[in-house]
């Protein structure tokens, strides 16, 4: 039977995640088997919430679904390896000190299944070394093209050194694990009655070769996504490949996230891309609110959700600090503003004061910021009788314990370590009212960072990078995209932030 390849395109709030598991709907009513269905998203987390919407709807169990994972994952199980032969960040920082080099990177680069940032989070080096894979491309060609502060030799010996590191050792990377699936494990691919790909103008070549595996082993096959919503081309993604696929396609036709007032501000900026399937599709009834601004301390952050986003990290420093000096809980890039590790400590000592027991572990976070001698004595502060899991009472701590600091302190008395910058902040938290526990309502974030979210407010910085403003005198699409994407986040409001440099600065 010949396979039957389509494509989904999903606007902006459209619902594309409902749509396939329709989709999945009618196949299960039609007596295909679960395990004769294939989902594949672009991340752990979309894979994680389709097998579990879809357990929930459909009355299944996850065992019942194991194809719904994402080609990573999918790739892992069919090409042999196993989870101790993974390349973990600590067989990077043995390869560079062996070869002079700081490879220490961010576990978090190394999943595989998050976007590869070349700039932040990671080592450049490296990032440069898994971009030319998964783009298929030389390695040397890569570097010409991605202009990084690293001589070529380095780039060169450290990607020898890795490779030669693998091999000796018998280890993988979540790159290897798709190169080994396409040229040796394909023989293995499951046959599917329908496979779903999510997010598809997000794949890379390489990860395309995975898909088109799948497409020969499926009797029908739909690739979803939107090209409008492709701004992670200087991370591999091939846009084109999904744009240039062949068969059928339609467009999810209403947002039942974007307002009526931000929809021409959209539609303006996608008529802008020059490559692109023309779409059109309806905004919420909800008229929402377009404001033009020029300073966000105008802004009332007392109700509502906010996403507060900017083409670069950099320009959402000094909001950072004026949410801190207003005391606002937030997050920037996935952090609270304020650590889980400080408001353990202050919601434990306050717990002890009112005569509640703690556990070990947030007696050792406390003792943290107690100073020795004058808070707890010298040979206490590690809390080395106590285990982790223990419960213990302030009276205890100081009969057994060391603790010096008393019931009549409050927490910045008897923190004394704190630094300042965060005792400030967290008087102007409870002065608030703030709940340190609770899922910040605001979001700091790059419009890259953002998307997927969503918010009932969003704040837009419309100023640019040099670095931006360069790269857009080449290929401006991407810039339009990623405004697109920035001005498609909100539920009702958007808040446009005049640029400081109106040389420098996306127009809209």
């Amino acid at each position: 039977m010949e396979t039957r390849i389509f494509r989904i395109y999903g606007p902006p709030g459209t619902g594309k995640t409902t749509a396939l598991l329709n989709k999945v709907d009618e196949a299960l009513h039609a007596g295909v088997n679960p395990s004769h269905i294939g989902y594949f998203a672009f991340t752990r987390q979309a894979a994680n919430e389709a097998v579990e919407r879809a357990c929930t709807r459909f009355n299944l169990e996850k065992s019942q679904l194991p194809w719904f994972r994402t080609l990573h994952s999918f790739a892992l199980r069919l090409s042999g390896i196993r989870q101790e032969q993974i390349m973990q960040s600590e067989h990077y920082k043995e390869i560079g000190a062996a070869i002079g080099m700081d490879l220490v990177i961010d576990p978090r680069a190394l999943n595989g299944e998050e976007v590869f940032d070349l700039n932040k989070n990671s080592n450049p080096t490296i990032g440069l070394i898994n971009l030319s894979r998964l783009r298929k491309v030389d390695l040397r060609e890569q570097y010409d093209q991605s202009h990084v502060d690293v001589p070529w030799e380095t780039v060169s010996y450290t990607a020898k050194s890795i490779n030669e590191y693998k091999r000796r050792f018998n280890l993988y990377d979540f790159t290897d694990m798709l190169e080994v699936f396409v040229k040796d494990a394909s023989d293995f691919c499951p046959r599917l009655a329908i496979t779903f790909i999510d997010e598809a103008q997000d794949l890379s070549p390489l990860q395309w070769d995975v898909a088109h595996v799948l497409e020969k082993h499926s009797d029908r096959i739909y690739c979803a996504g939107d090209d409008d919503q492709a701004i992670y081309r200087w991370a591999g993604a091939d846009v084109e490949h999904f744009i240039s696929l062949n068969g059928g396609y339609e467009v999810l036709e209403q947002s039942y996230r974007v307002p009526a007032s931000v929809h021409p501000v959209a539609e303006r900026i996608a008529n802008r891309i020059r490559r692109r399937v023309p779409k059109t599709y309806l905004p919420r009834e909800e008229e929402g609110k377009v404001q033009r601004i020029s300073d966000i301390n105008s802004l009332d952050f007392n109700e509502g959700s906010w996403l507060v986003l900017a083409q670069a990290a950099y320009f959402l420093n000094d909001v950072a600090e004026d949410l801190k000096s207003r005391g606002f809980l937030f997050n920037r890039n996935g952090y609270r503003s304020i650590s889980e590790k400080l408001s353990e400590a202050v919601n434990g000592w306050e717990q002890l004061r009112k005569g509640q027991r703690v556990t070990g572990r947030t007696a050792r976070t406390i003792y943290g910021y107690m100073s020795i001698n004058d808070r707890v004595k010298r040979g206490f502060k590690k809390l080395p009788a106590l285990e982790d899991d223990e419960l213990v009472t302030l009276q205890e701590l100081t009969a057994n314990h060391g603790l010096v600091a008393t019931i009549d302190m409050i927490w910045h008395e008897a923190m004394d370590k704190m630094p300042s910058g965060e005792r400030a902040y967290i008087t102007s938290l409870l002065r608030r009212g703030e709940k340190f526990n609770a899922i910040p309502r605001i979001n700091l974030s790059t419009i890259h960072g953002s998307k997927g979210g969503e918010a009932d407010n969003v704040v837009l910085y419309t100023d640019l990078s040099p670095a931006a403003q360069k790269a857009a005198d080449v290929s401006p699409d991407d810039l339009h995209r990623v405004f697109y994407v920035g001005v498609t986040r909100t539920k009702n409001n958007l808040f446009l932030i005049e640029p400081q440099d109106s040389e420098r600065s996306y127009w809209l």
